[in-house]
């Protein structure tokens, strides 16, 4: 496994150096497509916007890691399907390491890259807008919580690429959704509403990722709990479905096809 994902590392790097401006325009359409919608709410709310304060550096928060899931989903479920229309699907799973543990080797080792890029946004959106976030030690462990949902989502999509082929569609939409679970302030429901949070992926994680770095409260560890159950409970659910999907795409005979 350390073989793979070291051969993995090397992969996204080749790619990154000889393609750069493609990581970089992301890097820039991403800060500009924020700042567009931080000028329209100004515009529309008056002078009083400009004082939004704690509220803005939740919006960019919930905004950063919605970017980050997006990234994290689209890896996987994209690249089953540019495999499949390559014609090189069937190579890969006929691999010895297995094609969860590529893919999940391949999601590691991008993911070391949009942190890059993830850095790189988070500061220019800082500069522009004024925000001022807190970055303590512990908020690793909630955003831990928030990328084991967001694989797991990941795998379901994958899943749904490894039978269905072409999933962009599908992808556009399940973009609105992920943005409602993790920009969605979640913080003040309470009553169903609370059992719902603890339901959906991701969004606990989100609240608690926002109360470490917009308002600078110290980590509540029950919550970082739940928010564990839930993320474990999602990947888990993911591998399950993957695995599924996987020996159905086999029996069909419909891994060559696209």
């Amino acid at each position: 496994m350390i073989k793979l994902l070291g051969a993995e590392l090397k992969r996204i790097w080749t790619e990154f150096i000889r393609y750069p401006v493609d990581s970089i325009s992301v890097v820039l359409i991403t800060t500009i497509i924020f700042y567009g919608l931080f000028l329209s709410a100004s515009y529309i709310a008056g002078p009083s916007a400009l004082a939004l304060g704690n509220r803005l550096d939740a919006i960019v928060v919930g905004y950063v890691l919605w970017f980050l899931v997006t990234f994290i989903i689209g890896d996987i479920a994209l690249g089953l399907q540019a495999e499949a229309q390559t014609g090189t699907l069937e190579q890969v799973l006929l691999s010895p390491f297995g094609v969860l543990k590529i893919f999940l080797a391949r999601a590691i080792a991008s993911l070391t890259l949009r942190l890059s890029l993830i850095v790189g946004i988070l500061s220019l959106i800082m500069l522009i807008t004024g925000s001022h976030l807190y970055f303590p030690p512990s908020l690793f462990l909630p955003l831990f919580t928030v990328l084991l949902g967001a694989y797991g989502l990941a795998f379901i999509a994958g899943s749904l690429a490894l039978l269905f082929k072409r999933v962009q569609q599908l992808l556009g939409l399940l973009q609105f959704v992920l943005l409602f679970m993790l920009a969605v302030p979640t913080e003040g429901w309470s009553g169903p509403l609370k059992i719902v949070e603890l339901l959906i992926p991701m969004t606990l994680g989100a609240s608690l990722l926002r109360d470490l770095m917009a308002q600078n409260q110290s980590l509540d560890f029950s919550q970082l709990g739940l928010a564990l159950l839930n993320g474990v409970g999602y990947f888990a659910l993911g591998v399950f479905i993957f695995h599924w999907a996987e020996r159905r795409a086999k029996r069909q005979g419909i891994l060559g096809g696209y």
